[in-house]
């Protein structure tokens, strides 16, 4: 069965463009035939499939909504039924699942996270601030001509000008290999993967079809999406890093074995010992490596770092690291902390991550509980991800070495999640099918 590229939202296929410019922005529906209305005046904006030959075809907007957003717009209720069971609750009702408790929990997350009022989310990208607001300026004059849809939250996001996080390391590198979608995959050894695991109605890697929303107009080509805004303690960071090294080469060594990359983006499997800026750089080599290939025993990069967890690639782990892949997209917001300071200084500065799959349960969900606040899967109970888990100045982390592996103890949290919501992201026919009277 072939993909129906053109019939996809652009936003769950392509990869982010770097450098980057990006708003997101929230909408509550008041009225349905309000909503409807904006959904038909924001049409044309939407475009499909991969990008295109055209000077604008790299800047996108995408349109998702939430289970009580498609409510609000009059969807029957035996389409909502239809739905996973994690969208209907939202993620805010699943957050002791996921690991969001404690500063993480959603009474404290910001407004209007997890009260029910996000309808719709949209999202917009693009390579520079001029195609941006071009690819949004009819969005906005659709939200400002639509009497009874409220604009109740936005976020700009951009590439920082150093290229890399607030936590200085760049991002943005791997993007699965998607079996006939005709975008390669950024690991040269990765086997093709179903397309049903990304993109519903198509086989994924069970061989079975994904459960899939009713009716097959709006179901098929959708996904799902996690939208999550995490707060980055950037000082925090920094003083660990102080605290347990002996000076700035062992603190970037340190950095690099927590989060599995150099803070150029070259991967410690390939270069253990040094950053590597020029394997960085090269998209045919910062990705081509396995973990039970070059490094099982996990002495260049540590089976408990940061993109060892959330893609173990070939690893002997518990599980079929296949089954549980995702489309990661992250973009910064906020300012970045001045180099070398080691207070904070109140900036609110993170990411905005989206996490696309069509098993809300056993890709996101999954990956949060199991691989990121746990190390059963590699071995290492109650180790949580040293960098994306909640420590609370508890955690510990095992770096193996020889002849003694280490082990740090006594984490801070380096995030903190403000707010997430789960959406769904239909196709283009789904959209103009919501957008239709259906009362």
């Amino acid at each position: 069965m072939g993909i129906e590229i053109d019939d996809i939202q652009s936003g769950a296929l392509r990869p982010r463009p770097v450098p980057y410019e990006g708003e997101f922005i929230f909408l509550r529906v008041d009225d349905r035939h309000a909503g409807r209305a904006l959904l038909r005046r924001l049409l044309p904006t939407i475009g499909g499939g991969l990008a295109g030959p055209g000077p604008n075809e790299d800047a996108w907007v995408t349109v998702a909504f939430t289970y009580q957003g498609l409510r609000a717009l009059g969807v029957r209720q035996e389409s909502l039924d239809s739905f996973s069971r994690p969208f209907r609750e939202g993620m805010a009702a699943r957050a002791d699942q996921i690991g969001d408790v404690g500063e993480s929990a959603p009474g404290n997350w910001e407004p209007p996270f997890g009260t029910g009022e996000v309808h719709i989310a949209v999202s917009a990208l693009s390579p520079d601030a001029a195609r941006l607001a071009k690819a949004l300026e009819r969005a906005r004059i659709a939200f400002h001509e639509t009497p009874g849809v409220e604009l109740i939250w936005q976020q700009e996001v951009r590439q920082l000008p150093t290229g890399r996080t607030t936590f200085g390391f760049r991002d943005g590198i791997s993007h699965p290999n998607i079996e006939g979608l005709g975008l390669p995959g950024s690991n040269p050894r990765e086997a093709p993967i179903k397309a049903g695991e990304f993109i519903l109605g198509y086989p994924c890697e069970t061989g079975g079809l994904p459960p899939m929303p009713s009716p097959d107009v709006l179901g098929r080509n959708g996904t799902y999406v996690a939208v999550r805004k995490i707060h980055t303690k950037v000082a925090a960071w920094r003083r660990y890093l102080r605290a347990n090294t002996s000076g700035a080469e062992d603190e970037a060594l340190l950095a690099a074995k927590m989060v599995g990359r150099w803070p150029s983006g070259a991967p410690l499997t390939l270069t253990p010992e040094h950053d590597d800026p020029e394997l960085a750089a090269d998209p045919h080599r910062n990705n081509d490596f396995l973990y039970r290939e070059n490094d099982e025993q996990g002495l260049r990069c540590p089976a408990g770092a940061h993109i060892r967890r959330v893609n173990p690639r070939d690893a002997a782990i518990i599980g079929d690291a296949r089954m549980h892949r995702l489309i990661r997209r992250g973009t910064t917001y906020g300012p970045p902390l001045p180099e070398g300071v080691l207070e904070d200084d109140g900036a609110d500065r993170g990411l905005v991550g989206v996490f696309i799959g069509a098993h809300l349960e056993r890709q996101f969900e999954f990956i949060k509980a199991e691989w990121v606040n746990d190390g059963n899967f590699i071995g290492y109970p109650g180790e949580q991800d040293p960098v994306a888990g909640h420590h609370n100045g508890t955690g510990s982390v095992t770096i193996p070495e020889k002849p003694v592996r280490r082990r740090l103890r006594n984490l801070p949290s380096f995030v903190a999640t403000r707010g997430g919501e789960y959406c769904f992201l239909p196709g283009l026919r789904a959209l103009r099918w919501i957008a239709e009277p259906q009362d």
